[in-house]
């Protein structure tokens, strides 16, 4: 008999309560069935184990597993600009500046390396902008025509810690001028003291007020303080109807890493064999490089398949990793690397 070379991945517990074993098709090539998510089990919740070196392990290999070179590599950089939702977050943000990272998104390569690539044809666009409520309006008409959607951060970002009412409230109005994709926070207090249905109540009134909007249920993994606690939150969000879920805010001290990452999509496959129900990941803050963006295209091509490398599954949050495949392109283009300031974001 061989033998189970990771007995230790098994990330959750067998004695689960058994649901629908054969869930009918909600997935293809083309097509994601919403999430609507289910009742509260707290049952599951509570029965969910993280091995954490078991996962520490795995998360060590998933750079060293795989690689891509030459032209192979120049078309999963490709594949990842379609994915990034194109993201400033700061105090400083102005109409003008946000205007200018729409263009970028619309455009997000140079057309010189466009044409060097011969890929004028795949019409490259980034999968979505993502700004604060008060820049939406502002975001929304600059795109309009391409066929990007915005997402707004909401509900008391980054801390979520604004009176419940006001974050509903936030989640309406951003939705009202035209944003498609909302990107929730939810109150760490709540995985923190153990209080699941409080947590499932916030998320499914939040994914009520988001209406048709897509909403991301954002964890801040980096605050949760075990791995067992990420791995519960992710299921009660996807359980309220999360359509995606997200690792941070890029506010925390820390925020994606490849570990937390495992544990997430994980969870993501568990709720799929429960349901039938695909939800999307994203990753978000501190992803810089070309290099750090193959490494999470990896790990999910490994964990949940190829269909997960589509941008109605996965996205990452990011505002600099752009710069980086841009330039990583050019060297497969022309043997060299430029300076980042030939690639300006806005």
């Amino acid at each position: 008999m061989q033998a189970n070379t990771e007995p230790a991945l098994r990330l959750t517990t067998s004695d689960r309560p058994a649901r629908d074993a054969t869930p009918r098709p909600r997935l293809t090539d083309d097509h994601v069935e919403r999430n609507p998510g289910i009742a509260l089990d707290l049952d599951v919740v509570r029965a969910l184990r993280v091995n954490r070196s078991a996962v520490e392990r795995r998360a060590a290999t998933i750079p060293t597993r795989r690689t891509v070179k030459k032209e192979w590599q120049a078309a999963w950089l490709l594949r990842a600009i379609t994915l990034i939702d194109l993201t400033t977050l700061a105090g400083d943000d102005t109409p003008g500046n946000v205007r200018r990272l729409c263009a970028k998104a619309a455009h997000p390569l140079r057309n010189d390396l466009v044409e060097a690539l011969g890929v004028g044809d795949l019409r490259l666009t980034t999968g979505a902008v993502c700004v604060y409520h008060a820049l939406v309006p502002t975001a929304v008409e600059a795109l309009r025509g391409t066929g990007i959607p915005v997402a707004a951060v909401s509900t008391g970002f980054p801390a979520g810690l604004s009176p419940l009412e006001e974050r509903v409230r936030e989640i309406r109005a951003s939705v009202a001028v035209g944003a498609r994709e909302i990107d929730i926070v939810i109150t760490r207090a709540h995985v923190l003291t153990g209080n699941w249905q409080a947590l499932y109540d916030e998320v499914r009134m939040f994914r009520e007020a988001c209406g048709d909007a897509h909403m991301k249920a954002i964890l801040a993994t980096g605050e949760l303080a075990t791995l067992g606690n990420v791995a519960r939150a992710s299921m009660v969000a996807m359980m309220a109807g999360a359509d995606f879920i997200k690792t941070s805010t890029g506010k925390e001290s820390v925020n994606a890493t490849l570990a937390f990452s495992l544990v997430m999509v994980r969870m993501i496959r568990e709720y799929q064999q429960m349901t039938g129900y695909a939800v999307g990941y994203k990753p978000a803050g501190g992803i810089r490089s070309a290099k750090n963006a193959l490494e999470y295209l990896y790990l999910m091509k490994e964990e949940l398949g190829n269909r997960w490398l589509k941008p109605d599954l996965f996205r990452f949050g990011a505002s600099a990793l752009l710069t980086d495949i841009e330039r990583q392109l050019e060297h497969y283009v022309t043997g060299r690397y430029s300076a980042a300031h030939r690639h300006p974001m806005v």
